[in-house]
């Protein structure tokens, strides 16, 4: 995909699973502050392959920040004011389409928000101008072409397309609501891709999520949904997702802003 000697870094926001990143080549790691407050983690800046990454834990490091509780706007922030004009977001989620079982792959196309009372926009206060920016498509499109290359060049058996419904947590849903989000056209339940894939447009980033599911969603299997299952589907999923992550950075890196 290029030379990625000269790309801008690409920022990395991992969730549950992947609170650090192996293979990762760290040259700086240092704590910062925005306007917003303290994102979730120092900033760990390095190289994945030859393309320069920021990686940053959304739960921070330890896993320690419910996604209620993250400060989804210092994140995006901190990683804007480093450079960083495209992002992957990474997430745990649990699976609503049948096709979409634990460790699968998915890159999403579209994303409900079922979120509320987070600090979501950030457009607020004492505004010169009211703004409302286009959110047809969440995810940049070239960005997600990237990612579904690259896991079909892996062979790794994933999904390129999906409906993600982000709920508010850090509880997981009941089976009524579950059905209630496949009515909706939901193929996959989270708690952080919201407002994370919101804020990024509004600072005209590059976004993209790549998913892995860690456990069917409530109520699609004949079980309760267990710590055990989760970390089992992490343990067998993680590695796929780090192969795609490695295999479309420098792509990803010579991207330019979506919204420019």
């Amino acid at each position: 995909m290029g030379t990625a000697d000269n790309n801008p870094p690409v920022g990395i926001i991992g969730g549950t699973g992947l609170s650090t990143l192996s293979g990762l080549e760290i040259t700086a790691e240092r704590p910062v502050d925005t306007p917003w407050g303290q994102p979730s983690s120092a900033l760990v800046e390095g190289r994945l392959g030859d393309q320069a990454v920021v990686f940053l834990a959304r739960h921070g490091n330890p896993h320690r920040i419910p996604p209620h509780q993250v400060n989804y706007r210092a994140n995006l922030q901190a990683l804007y004011d480093v450079g960083v004009r495209t992002v992957v977001g990474v997430n745990a989620v649990g699976g609503i389409h049948p096709d979409m079982g634990p460790a699968h792959i998915v890159i999403p196309d579209q994303i409900i928000d079922y979120t509320w009372g987070r600090a979501s926009t950030f457009f607020e206060g004492e505004l010169d101008e009211t703004t409302h920016i286009d959110f047809t498509w969440p995810y940049t499109r070239k960005a997600r072409e990237l990612l579904i290359a690259a896991a079909r060049d892996q062979g790794l058996p994933f999904s390129d397309f999906g409906v993600y419904g982000a709920t508010q947590g850090p509880r997981l849903e009941t089976a009524a609501e579950v059905l209630r989000l496949e009515r909706d056209g939901c193929d996959l339940v989270g708690m952080t891709g919201m407002p994370e894939a919101a804020l990024a447009a509004e600072l005209k980033m590059n976004y993209v999520c790549l998913a892995l599911v860690v456990n069917h969603a409530a109520g699609k299997s004949d079980h309760i949904i267990t710590m055990a299952e989760i970390e089992a589907a992490i343990d067998q999923g993680m590695s796929g997702i780090k192969r795609i992550l490695e295999v479309s950075m420098s792509g990803l890196g010579a991207l330019t802003p979506q919204f420019s």
